[in-house]
């Protein structure tokens, strides 16, 4: 992390216009999170409270999310829109500013549930359905916001937990899910097929395409040090390839689309290396921790599977979103790795404290 950020600092000086990065000089206090909750919870019965009151108050911001779903189907139904399409363009945020915020902070807190469901200690079957009605909302609400990126990421980092609690779920449940959203007409099946067939200047897949080949070009012109902080939006018509279609596709175009790429073009290859090596340390650390754990449910098992999901879930995603640069989904990741490392920790001790 430490190099990350230096390599930031270090692409700021070097950038034409300084002034444009230093939102991101701000951001480096987001990072600082992950400092102050490792210091501040300092064990694992901490850290389980956490989730738990993460996830209450996610799932009532999934029932505001789901009233504004409801309200918006309303909407369209008495304007007789297609309610496909003006959605898209207008989708559930809950308390937030933007759907994509609202989805990734879901997609986490969701992950950490069910890995609480599935891998904690002492769960009686009461608050297991207690804890089980908050999952399913925070479910129907990552479902109805229609991020897709949000949804693979979901689904494969949920795999993940399926794969370590029941092994045949993890085949099955997944194969159950896409059946019912391919079969089941309406707002979800029309977006699930968006993907491969995507309606023109509606769906984002044809600027998403140019975005990528935008952000390579930028890249390769500038590959050690980057363009600078926050000037890929600055900069984005210069580096557009030639055969682009005018005008452009509908669509967002201040970033690239892809956390990689994003990091790759502003500050340069060097330092997007040190951030993917920076989550895959984490993955290597967390998944060595499970395996000195010894056999059955506990809250370190729960914290250190909460954590790699959440981690593939990040890094997933992030091929199709700049996740980590919104900074209200970066503080909720940097928040569940620091539990995650409070995790290592405790399995240290408990190790040492066996072999005494």
């Amino acid at each position: 992390l430490a190099l990350f950020l230096a390599g930031t600092l270090i692409s700021l000086a070097f950038s034409p216009s300084p002034l444009h990065g230093l939102p991101q000089v701000k951001k480096i206090f987001v990072f600082s999170i992950l400092i102050a909750i490792f210091s501040t919870v300092r064990d694992v019965k901490t850290a389980r409270l956490l989730v738990l009151f993460w996830s209450a108050i996610g799932a009532l911001v999934s029932c505001v999310g789901i009233s504004q779903f409801a309200s918006k189907w309303r909407q369209a139904h008495l304007l007789n829109l297609d309610f496909y399409k003006f959605y898209v363009d207008s989708r559930i945020t809950g308390l937030m500013s933007h759907w994509m915020t609202f989805a990734g902070q879901g997609m986490v807190v969701l992950l950490m549930l069910l890995s609480f469901l599935f891998f904690a200690p002492e769960l009686r079957r009461r608050f297991f359905w207690i804890w089980g009605g908050c999952a399913v909302l925070l479910a129907t609400a990552e479902l109805l916001s229609e991020t897709r990126t949000v949804w693979f990421g979901l689904g494969i980092a949920g795999i993940w937990l399926l794969r370590w609690w029941k092994p045949w779920l993890a085949l099955v449940g997944p194969v159950v899910i896409l059946l019912a959203m391919t079969l089941v007409p309406g707002p979800v099946h029309d977006r699930l097929f968006s993907i491969l067939q995507p309606q023109k200047d509606v769906d984002s897949n044809e600027f998403r395409r140019i975005a990528f080949r935008t952000g390579l070009r930028m890249v390769a012109a500038h590959p050690l040090l980057g363009i600078g902080p926050d000037e890929a939006k600055y900069h984005f018509l210069d580096y557009l390839p030639p055969d682009t279609p005018k005008p452009l596709p509908p669509g967002y175009y201040q970033h690239l689309h892809n956390f990689y790429l994003q990091y790759a073009a502003e500050r340069g290859i060097p330092t997007m290396l040190m951030m993917l090596w920076m989550l895959l340390m984490i993955l290597h650390d967390f998944f060595r921790a499970l395996q000195r754990l010894p056999p059955g449910h506990s809250d370190e098992r729960f914290l250190l599977h909460g954590g790699i999901a959440t981690v593939i879930g990040i890094m997933l995603s992030g091929l199709f979103e700049v996740n980590l640069g919104d900074s209200e989904v970066l503080t909720v990741f940097l928040v569940v790795v620091a539990c995650g490392y409070v995790a290592v920790q405790s399995s240290n001790v408990k190790l040492v404290q066996e072999r005494i």
